[in-house]
């Protein structure tokens, strides 16, 4: 059991690290579902688990200041514990969003409590020009504050069980679980609000009420929108007697 919890626990240490070595998808469902297939031995129900549970976090991404419930603990764990049980997805779509939601609330107490002390000691090399120093503070702060809490998390979840991790998040009081709600439903806005002071501009304001007469008026899909969008963009960008939106400077857009 102990290896069993290690094992896990590696597999989401490995799937932090997509923030140092760059966007390769591993941290999603889809790609961890069949990865602790193949680790349980039963790569089949991993993969259908993997697909399930992308679609459940198919919108937990960071849009401005929103930070979505944590994907890697809720998509490893849910899937451990429903391949373990033999009760596939139900007991994976019962458990992954309290789990996530449980992992975001740690993140943002070691982003209030302990990113701050590293960002200090950035500071503290910068002054000093001491560029490794600042890049070392980097590196570590990511390792020691999210992929290590991370391991620790989805190691100590897995050994306990199932059943555990359901009693302690039945424990968590009424107004905690209303309070959570109802933050996870302000902070997409809040999100979208720090998106807007950007978008909000003489420059690019057009194509945003572009986007939203698409929409609201002609009922187009999000995805028709996104191929309309990139289509103005491949038009704007390989034109050769393109107009600056800046006043004729091609040089400046």
């Amino acid at each position: 059991m102990l290896t069993e919890s290690i094992l896990v626990g590696l597999v989401a240490l490995g799937a932090t690290f997509e923030w140092f070595l760059g966007t390769s998808l591993i941290s999603r469902p889809i790609i961890l579902g069949p990865i602790i297939g193949l680790l349980f031995g039963d790569l089949q129900t991993g993969i259908i688990l993997g697909a399930t549970l992308e679609l459940v976090f198919l919108g937990s991404i960071s849009i401005g200041a929103a930070i979505p419930p944590d994907v890697i603990s809720g998509s490893i764990l849910a899937t451990a514990f429903a391949i373990k049980s033999g009760q596939g997805t139900e007991v994976a779509l019962t458990l992954a969003l309290p789990i996530a939601t449980l992992m975001l609330v740690i993140k943002n107490a070691l982003f209030v409590f302990v990113y701050p002390l590293w960002i200090r000691l950035a500071d503290r090399y910068a002054e000093n020009g001491d560029v490794k120093g600042v890049e070392f503070t980097h590196l570590a702060a990511g390792f020691f504050t999210g992929s290590v809490p991370m391991f620790l998390f989805v190691t100590i979840s897995y050994y306990l069980g199932s059943g555990v991790m359901e009693q302690f998040l039945n424990t968590i009081p009424e107004f905690v679980k209303t309070g959570l709600q109802i933050a996870t439903g302000m902070l997409p806005a809040l999100g979208f609000a720090v998106l807007m002071t950007m978008i909000l501009s003489k420059n690019v304001v057009s194509f945003y009420f572009l986007g939203f007469i698409l929409s609201a008026y002609l009922k187009l899909p999000i995805l028709a929108i996104a191929v309309i969008a990139g289509v103005i963009v491949h038009v704007i960008v390989s034109n050769p007697l393109r107009i600056s939106m800046k006043g004729g400077n091609d040089d400046e857009f």
